[in-house]
């Protein structure tokens, strides 16, 4: 239990809101998604009051960027990546209560409503200040129109509202070097009026809540970022935006400005409750005014300034709500040793592994867990994936049930037989399965989900060693009595991996309970109950056939991910390659004299003692000549003999390794780095023809 579990009397969950420019990648679900709902799950297991909620961020800068890339309107994106990442959660497993989203009506009232009390009580400042502008656009430049050299670590590609590479929250006049994203222009700098939070104002409160009554139970990652931002000092930050996608300013001089995304999003845990509330005929309020409810905040750690300074300075600020008792904020997940990039694709989309690997949610669950970034970033890699489903899931968890379900059909017509004379091993292992509901609920409380899915999984290493060392199919020909007491010990451990499991492999656990056949039982088992006794499948309780729990991943399957990704890769190597600038002008008396012919190769051979260069001759139609180029690393000789291609006739000879070279063949480079001939239109098939 945390410092304060025991004193709460409901619990509300957020995870952070997904932007809707965009689908969900494993990044995310690492990051925020999958241990908000094994906490969620495992919170409703032993009969918590529980409320999960989350919803699209639909505003800000990224939205209209992103609609005006794909030709769509803002409403037509945002409704589009809304289904998708709803479909997607829910195809997943994501428990949430509700999910809402920030173009809703109920959100935009909560958060114009919350805007407005502070505004009545005069808790905001109202400033008329430079900002950037963009005069080619006639635009004002927040957050992500504007690129420019983040002021903390050096990166040249930060925004005007965020550092990707070292987390930083920014804003646009910090930038150095700042550059239009519209139109490329460098910004000016412009007056315009906005309101803003005094943070500066809230530093006394932070100091007391965070600094001095958090600093023993919050993360490491979460603490150290609060205390950096709060050490340098806290300075107003604007509320608002010169935007026209977003909730307009609902009071006095406020047209033409929206509410800024970071003001407006985080209150959509307040809407998606209330959202909630009504379709259910409950009380919202408690969920955020009862001090007896305990906030927690789900998010990555590019997130924690919001999380834990500005919205709770703007809780503070309104009056009445609870604030969080702690943001469990994961680090970043790696994908094959390079950052995650939603803009450069280099990512694994959730709905594109759903649709790849049907029916296999529980092991991307599975393995995001046992790799999570909790406390520093962390790696997926195909072949990771591959090997833990395979070595762990399949050979740990998956055996020990297939071998118990299996036994007990071939010994016993699928019977749970008696559990008689338990020995001192057998009572050792039901006492240690009476202990791991305990060892878990420990592990997740401290917000521990590797460690939990460690101990979830020595369990079912438990099974496995029991079954080995007992060899019941040893056993059997001259003892059958004990064969029975085996088979019905390793069936208990059995009956608690479909218990505990369900937080981590929701998927398996249930399969799992079918095949144990769950239904059946006059008591179900639960997580309170594995530790008051060891017998949740009686004797004489009958079980469905064995199923297997997880399949292997086989190369091919890995491979076609892998080629997936260099596929990416390429494609961004050459986004990144520069192009070359242009020459010095000519004129066209000087482009005239170039002579262009059809021409076609009749023999080549590779130069001895080179790398690149082949030897050709070619008939131009005036004659038949030697051209040599440095395609070797491209083409084979033999390849080339025959093919149609441009020559440059006029070229003055050149001696390349003794050989005379007596003019140019005329080659572009591709999108895949490779050389390709430029040839002659279809129908220009006389050598010696013109090209003009």
């Amino acid at each position: 239990m945390t410092h304060q579990e025991g004193s709460f009397s409901r619990t509300t969950v957020t995870a952070a809101l997904p932007y809707t420019n965009g689908p969900i990648h494993i990044g995310h679900l690492a990051g925020v998604y999958v241990p908000a709902d094994i906490y969620c799950r495992f919170l409703r297991l032993t009969g918590k009051d529980v409320l999960f909620v989350c919803g699209s961020d639909e505003h800000g800068v990224a939205i209209p960027m992103k609609a005006k890339k794909e030709g769509i309107t803002p409403r037509e994106l945002i409704d589009k990546y809304h289904k998708m990442i709803e479909a997607s959660f829910g195809e997943f497993g994501i428990t949430f209560d509700n999910y809402s989203r920030t173009s809703s009506k109920i959100h935009t009232e909560t958060a114009s409503d919350f805007f407005k009390q502070l505004y009545e009580q005069g808790d905001f400042l109202e400033e008329t200040g430079a900002q950037l502008y963009d005069a080619e656009a006639e635009q004002f430049l927040a957050d992500r129109f504007v690129t420019g050299t983040c002021p903390k670590c050096g990166y040249e590609e930060a925004y005007g509202d965020q550092c990707e590479h070292c987390g930083s929250s920014l804003n646009a006049t910090d930038l150095i070097r700042p550059k239009s994203v519209i139109t490329g222009a460098v910004p000016i700098l412009k007056e315009t009026r906005h309101w803003y939070l005094p943070l500066d104002q809230y530093e006394g409160f932070l100091k007391q809540w965070i600094l001095k009554g958090h600093k023993n139970d919050w993360k490491p990652n979460v603490y150290g970022q609060c205390k950096s931002w709060i050490d340098d000092g806290l300075k107003p930050r604007a509320v608002t935006r010169d935007l026209d996608w977003g909730i307009p300013v609902p009071v006095p001089g406020g047209e033409g400005k929206v509410l800024y995304v970071w003001f407006d999003a985080p209150i959509g845990y307040i809407s998606s409750t209330r959202e909630w509330a009504a379709r259910e005929g409950k009380d919202w309020e408690p969920y955020w005014k009862d001090p007896k409810t305990r906030l927690l905040h789900f998010i990555g750690k590019d997130n924690i300034v919001f999380h834990c300074i500005i919205f709770p300075s703007m809780l503070k600020a309104h009056g009445g709500y609870i604030l969080p008792d702690n943001v469990p904020a994961n680090e970043f997940l790696n994908l094959e040793g390079k950052k995650l990039s939603t803009s450069r694709n280099w990512a694994v989309w959730l709905h594109e592994y759903l649709q790849d690997f049907p029916d296999m949610q529980d092991v991307l669950r599975y393995v995001l867990t046992a790799n999570a970034p909790e406390t520093k970033d962390n790696d997926f890699t195909w072949k990771d994936f591959q090997a833990r489903n395979n070595n762990e899931l399949v050979a740990i968890f998956g055996n020990f049930v297939n071998r118990v379900v299996v036994l007990t059909h071939k010994y016993f017509d699928g019977v749970v037989p008696a559990g008689t004379s338990l020995n001192k091993t057998d009572q050792e292992v039901l006492l240690a399965l009476s202990d791991f509901p305990q060892r878990i609920s420990d592990s997740l409380e401290r917000f521990r989900f590797r460690e939990g899915l460690q101990e979830l999984m020595s369990l079912a290493r438990l099974g496995n060693k029991y079954l080995a060392d007992e060899e019941p199919w040893k056993v059997i020909k001259e003892d059958p009595e004990r064969v029975g007491t085996i088979l019905n010990t390793a069936l208990q451990l059995a009956a608690g991996l479909a218990v505990l499991a369900e937080p981590f492999l929701p998927f398996t656990a249930e399969k799992l309970k079918q095949i144990l056949n769950f239904k059946s039982l006059k008591s179900l088992p639960s997580w309170g109950s594995l530790p008051e006794h060891a017998n949740s499948l009686p004797s004489g309780h009958l079980i469905a056939p064995a199923e297997l729990l997880f399949r292997k991943i086989e190369d091919s399957e890995v491979d076609a991910q892998l080629e997936k990704l260099m596929q990416t890769k390429k494609e961004n190597e050459m986004s990144d390659t520069p192009l070359l600038p242009q020459k010095e002008t000519i004129d066209y008396e000087t482009f005239s004299k170039l002579d262009l012919r059809v021409g076609t190769i009749l023999s080549a051979e590779k130069m001895p003692k080179t790398k690149k260069l082949i030897v050709m001759k070619v008939d131009t139609g005036l004659d038949t000549r030697t051209i040599i180029s440095g395609i070797a690393e491209h083409y084979e000789p033999e390849s080339l003999i025959g093919k149609k291609v441009t020559v440059l006739v006029n070229l003055a000879p050149r001696p390349l390794r003794g050989v005379e070279s007596q003019g140019m063949l005329l080659l572009a480079e591709n999108p895949d780095g490779k050389l390709t001939f430029v040839t002659p239109e279809e129908g220009a098939s006389t050598n010696g023809a013109p090209i003009t």
